[in-house]
């Protein structure tokens, strides 16, 4: 009997210990468990962030280009990598373990070990005037956006492996691009959030300054506007596809756009707005179980200073 006991204690308590995890990380019912803010170094000015494997959040600076990771269990995180000097915005993270990171101005893209922060490549995408902005990875490749040259920057993942070189894809047909910006939020800023359509034939970005989102031909560059049937997304920056919900963060007006698209992501509809009274000027976009995690600037409102204090905060996912 007491052997009987013992092991039911035993397979009752291992059946806890196993689950806790996913009620925790929003699959059971549980997600408050995880804290919903997650503090950030002051000064850090974050912009990009990205989720997995698993539980870890990647946060970069706008500031010098380093990148924060995060344990979303606890809140607690570190600075995984110093920045060169240029800015790290958009992030996106693969299975491999390797961080893909956009450089803004600095006209580059690193590739980071997300578990060392080691630079594992870097990738010299434009000269001059540029302002790489995103980045996403689809079945063989990344793509980054260019929000002042009308470019994508390819980088082929042939087997996985980085590339010597990026490709650059011009862009062509309906988006056109409105000028260069001299600062974030003058309204300057073309291409921005980049995402696969639901079918995976092709990518979608949007266009900041205008509100237009786009579905480009990832083979020749040929962009053709996406029917909102009369919605547009002002202030459009980080992009997340789920299934056929993609969610498109509205930077200044302190908005999450969920809209339904179509599965080659020529038409979609704005299903509803969302917003957070502890948004403030929220930039990019990533989920984790039933959550939605997006770092704020606050960059508009108050200026960037060393003393300012930052986070990134979660939401239930729509």
């Amino acid at each position: 009997m007491r052997r009987r006991t013992f092991s039911l204690v035993l397979v009752f308590g291992l059946a806890a210990a196993t689950s806790a995890p996913a009620q925790a990380a929003g699959h059971g019912g549980g997600a408050a468990v995880y804290p919903s803010t997650i503090r950030l170094p002051n000064g850090f000015q974050p912009e990009g962030i990205a989720i997995g494997p698993g539980p870890v959040a990647y946060v970069g600076s706008m500031a010098d280009g380093s990148v924060y990771r995060a344990d979303l269990r606890t809140g607690a995180g570190a600075v995984l990598s110093r920045g060169p000097g240029t800015p790290a915005l958009g992030l996106k993270s693969d299975a491999r373990g390797r961080l893909f990171v956009a450089g803004g101005p600095g006209g580059d893209a690193r590739v980071l070990d997300a578990r060392s922060g080691r630079v594992l490549a870097t990738y010299r995408l434009a000269t001059g005037a540029s302002f790489v902005n995103d980045v996403i990875l689809t079945q063989g490749a990344a793509w980054f956006t260019d929000s002042t040259k009308p470019v994508l920057y390819k980088l082929p993942l042939t087997g996985g492996r980085l590339p010597a070189e990026a490709v650059r894809v011009p862009l062509t047909g309906d988006l056109v691009y409105q000028g260069g910006p001299d600062s974030p939020g003058s309204g300057g800023f073309n291409a921005n959030g980049i995402t696969p359509t639901p079918d995976g034939r092709g990518l979608i970005v949007v266009q900041s300054n205008t509100g237009g989102l786009f579905r480009v031909d990832p083979a020749s560059g040929e962009t053709r506007r996406v029917d909102l049937h009369g919605e547009s997304l002002p202030e459009g920056d980080g992009l997340l596809l789920r299934g056929r919900t993609l969610y498109a963060v509205q930077n200044r007006l302190d908005t999450v756009a969920v809209l339904r698209l179509n599965a080659a992501g020529t038409e979609g509809r704005v299903v509803r707005r969302v917003t957070d009274a502890r948004f403030a000027l929220p930039t990019t976009v990533a989920a984790f179980g039933s959550r939605l995690y997006l770092p704020n600037i606050r960059f508009f409102a108050t200026g960037p200073t060393p003393d300012i204090s930052y986070n990134a905060v979660a939401i239930p996912r729509p």
